[in-house]
């Protein structure tokens, strides 16, 4: 029987414990492991979810500042929080970690209660719960909590065999562009190597965590991430990772790290010492396509943001987060917005969908 979230690099105890060793996700940084389990009367673990005492509202790419604001202008007192999420992870899987079999949804249920309960007696504000399974935020909304909306942009792998058979469903005017992109990005005597396993060297890392402080300084002012996870990563999860590197001069200039799932490349981080018009798309988005179709594998997810992945094939695609807020006031406020964001969401998804998809008309 499959590990709950074994589909999922990102629930991997490793990759957690990749956060907690390198010091990326502790107390010190604003992530106190708070992990719920739940254990039969002989200690056997029958649930689990991630979970995290906040002391901010950075890293979690669900965003719920002006939640916190306006709480404590008002008089109360946001943080600590608690969150059952992954570090710095934008990606959607299980929160709600229990095995396949009969008694899953009371599990998850169980849980549910668990996780509101933990956060009435450790005295904090809320519980939220993020980029939880469509499945998960349906349950999670019968037990009480808010249920929230936002949008991603995937792509989907439409049985292509190869690069060619995806362009050939887009416009033609799509098309050109994306050849034209691909073309120019490497026009520079750059060469892109795609590394993985025991390929990921400490000069590939110590390069690529350069052009990652890079782009996280500019980004969100102090980068999330230590060197040593992404060494820990590399021992622990190599496998799972694919690192798109690109050298010029027989050096290193850009790179995009990207983690293998079951049936999904999830894209993570991007940076360069270098701009090259397009690479970015090149690294970030055409690589990952052409591994993904290489491989078999049902989409890209590419990160949280960024509509201009719309015209490169990448499609809204609804993302699910439930909240337990304790106080009644302020529950009732995110509430109404809530009510109001989603029909936001719902009409931003469908003018995409309607107006600027890249695909020819009768690909939908």
């Amino acid at each position: 029987m499959p590990a709950p979230g074994a589909d999922t690099p990102f629930l991997h105890h490793a990759f957690l414990a990749c956060l907690e060793d390198s010091g990326s996700a502790t107390p010190e940084t604003g992530w106190a492991p708070a992990h719920i389990l739940i254990e039969s009367l002989h200690g056997d673990l029958l649930a689990c979810a991630p979970s995290y005492f906040k002391s901010h509202s950075y890293g979690e790419f669900i965003f719920d500042h002006g939640w916190a604001d306006a709480f404590e202008r008002a008089g109360g007192r946001y943080y600590p929080k608690l969150l059952t999420a992954v570090p710095f992870t934008p990606a959607t899987g299980p929160r709600l970690l229990v095995p396949p079999g009969p008694d899953e949804d009371a599990l998850r249920r169980t849980l549910a209660t668990t996780i509101v309960r933990v956060a009435e007696e450790a005295g904090v504000s809320s519980a939220h719960i993020n980029f939880a399974t469509q499945a998960e935020w349906e349950l999670l909304g019968k037990q009480g909590f808010l249920q929230r909306t936002g949008v991603q942009f995937h792509w989907e792998n439409d049985g292509y065999h190869a690069f060619d058979d995806f362009l050939a469903s887009l416009s033609s005017r799509k098309r050109k562009a994306i050849k034209k992109e691909r073309r120019e990005a490497t026009e520079n005597d750059i060469e892109i190597v795609p590394l993985t396993g025991d390929a990921l060297t400490s000069d590939a890392w110590d390069a690529f965590y350069a052009f990652y402080r890079d782009t996280g300084s500019r980004k969100w002012g102090t980068p999330y991430l230590t060197r040593e996870f992404f060494d820990l990563l590399g021992e622990r999860l190599g496998e799972r990772v694919l690192l798109i590197m690109c050298r010029r001069e027989g050096r290193w200039i850009a790179g995009a790290l990207n983690l293998i799932g079951h049936d999904t490349l999830y894209g993570r981080y991007w940076g360069c010492v270098e701009d090259h018009r397009f690479l970015h798309f090149e690294c970030c988005y055409y690589q990952a396509i052409d591994y993904a179709i290489e491989h078999g594998l049902a989409r890209v997810e590419a990160g949280a943001q960024g509509s201009h992945k719309i015209q490169r094939g990448y499609l809204p695609v609804l993302t699910y987060s439930a909240h337990w807020i304790e106080h009644g006031g302020l529950s009732e406020a995110v509430a109404r917005f809530l009510k109001e964001e989603s029909q936001h969401v719902d009409m931003e998804v469908d003018a995409i969908a309607r107006d600027y998809s890249p695909f020819r008309k009768e690909n939908g």
